[in-house]
């Protein structure tokens, strides 16, 4: 997917999302589609309207949470 690539595109509500389930490894229907409507990007889905995260996408969204924990 490249979720790095798009983070910048993403409405806060859905980075937020990402930060608050940094162990998330299938995005809901809801992310999906709030990341499709933000970026323009069509996501490669399963037959339930979920996409999986690839292990860079992982490593990207624990590293965005953990620099969001440590803000004062």
């Amino acid at each position: 997917m490249g979720i790095e690539k798009l983070w910048d595109q993403l409405e806060p509500e859905t980075r937020q999302w990402f930060v608050s389930n940094p162990g998330c490894k299938t995005l809901p229907r809801a992310v999906v589609a709030a990341i499709e409507k933000a970026t323009g990007t069509q996501l490669q889905q399963d037959r339930h309207g979920e996409s999986i995260l690839a292990p860079e996408d992982c490593d990207f969204i624990r590293s965005a949470a953990d620099l969001y924990n440590a803000r004062p």
